[in-house]
C-alpha cells in the first residue's frame, strides 16, 4: 500500500449559529490548507467532533470534502462510531464516494480492553470498504484504550488486508517508533502529536503525520520537516519549539477543538462554535487568548487563507 507523505489536516466541522453543520466555508477550508502545505484531510474525527454528528451529517460533510480531493490531497474518512453496523456504513459510503481511505479509533464506549477485541471491531469494519486502506487512531486519552500497539499490529497482521498502519496519538515516542520499525517497516505509522515531530523525524519516523494544530499553524509544522530534509538542524529546532509555544497558548483555552476552533476565526474563517457539551470560549476568553498568540509572534507565522 502506499504511504503517507507530508502532513494531512484534521479539520474543524463547521456549524452555523444555530448548530446545524455548514458546508460553505469548506471550499475555502480546502483552498487554505492546499495553499499552506497540508497534503489532505482526515475528517470527522476528534477536531471535528465526529461523535457528535449524526450519521446523516457525516456522510454530507464527506461528500462536500471530496469535491476538492485530487492527486495532490488525499480525503480520509473517520468512520468509528460505538455502533459497529453504522461504521461499516460509514465506511462503505466513503468507498463510494472516493475517499482515498477510512480510519476509526476505538470507541468510547463500551471501552475495549483487550487488543483481540480492538482487532474484532477493526476487522469488521474494515471488511465494510475492503478496497480502502484502513488506519487504526490510537488516541487512548480519548477512549481509555491503553493497548501495546505493536502487539496489535501482530495481531492484524495477515489477518485484516486493508490494514494500512496507525495514526499514533500518544506520547510514547519509543512504540511509535518500535510500530514503525515492526516488520521492516510494513505498516505506514502517521504520526500524530504535533508537538513531537522533530524526535520522531531523528528515529526515521514523521514522513507521514495527521495533526489538529496544522489546522491553523501548519506553516510552522510543515517547515519541521523541510528543514530536517534540508540538513537545517537549527530551524527544524526553532519551528518545533515555536509549535510548542502555539501548543501552550491554546492548552490555556480547553485545547484544540474549543481553542483551535476560535483561531480559525482570528485567522479569517470562522467555523463557528463547538457542539454541547463543550463549553465554547467566552468573548473575553477569546480575546485573552488573541493577545496571548500576539505576544508569541503567531500572526506572522500562522496559516494564510
Amino acid at each position: 500500500m502506499e504511504k503517507i507523505k507530508g502532513l494531512i489536516d484534521a479539520p474543524f466541522t463547521p456549524f452555523y449559529p444555530n448548530g446545524e453543520v455548514n458546508l460553505e466555508p469548506i471550499a475555502a477550508y480546502a483552498a487554505m490548507l492546499k495553499k499552506n502545505g497540508l497534503k489532505g484531510v482526515f475528517i470527522n474525527g476528534s477536531s471535528g467532533e465526529g461523535y457528535m454528528l449524526t450519521d446523516e451529517e457525516r456522510k454530507r460533510l464527506a461528500e462536500e470534502w471530496i469535491k476538492y480531493a485530487d492527486a495532490d490531497f488525499k480525503v480520509i474518512v473517520h468512520v468509528g462510531s460505538c455502533c459497529v453496523k453504522a461504521s461499516r456504513e460509514l465506511a462503505r459510503h466513503a468507498a463510494e464516494i472516493g475517499a482515498w481511505g477510512i480510519g476509526a479509533m476505538a470507541p468510547p464506549f463500551p471501552k475495549i480492553g483487550r487488543v483481540e477485541e480492538l482487532v474484532k471491531y477493526i476487522e469488521e469494519i474494515a471488511s465494510g470498504a475492503p478496497q480502502l486502506p484502513f488506519y487504526y487512531y490510537h488516541i487512548p486519552a480519548f477512549n481509555g484504550a491503553f493497548l501495546p500497539m505493536v502487539q496489535l499490529l501482530k495481531a492484524v497482521d495477515g489477518r485484516v488486508p486493508n490494514f494500512a498502519g496507525i495514526k499514533y496519538t500518544f506520547e510514547s515516542i519509543y512504540e511509535y517508533n518500535q510500530c514503525r520499525l515492526y516488520g521492516n517497516g510494513k505498516f505506514d505509522m502517521l504520526h500524530g502529536q504535533d508537538e513531537t515531530i522533530l524526535p520522531s523525524l531523528a528515529m526515521g519516523g514523521a514522513q507521514g503525520g495527521i495533526g489538529g494544530t496544522t489546522n491553523y499553524n501548519g506553516r510552522e509544522l510543515t517547515a519541521i520537516i523541510d528543514c530536517w530534509e534540508r540538513g537545517d538542524l537549527e530551524g527544524a529546532r526553532e519551528h518545533q519549539n515555536f509549535s510548542q509555544e502555539v501548543i501552550n497558548v491554546i492548552c490555556h483555552y480547553r485545547g484544540n477543538i474549543v481553542g483551535g476552533k476560535r483561531i480559525m476565526k482570528l485567522i479569517g474563517l470562522d467555523l463557528g462554535r463547538n457542539r454541547t457539551p463543550f463549553q465554547n470560549l467566552t468573548d473575553e476568553e477569546e480575546a485573552a487568548m488573541q493577545q496571548e498568540l500576539e505576544a508569541i509572534g503567531f500572526f506572522d507565522r500562522c496559516n494564510k487563507l
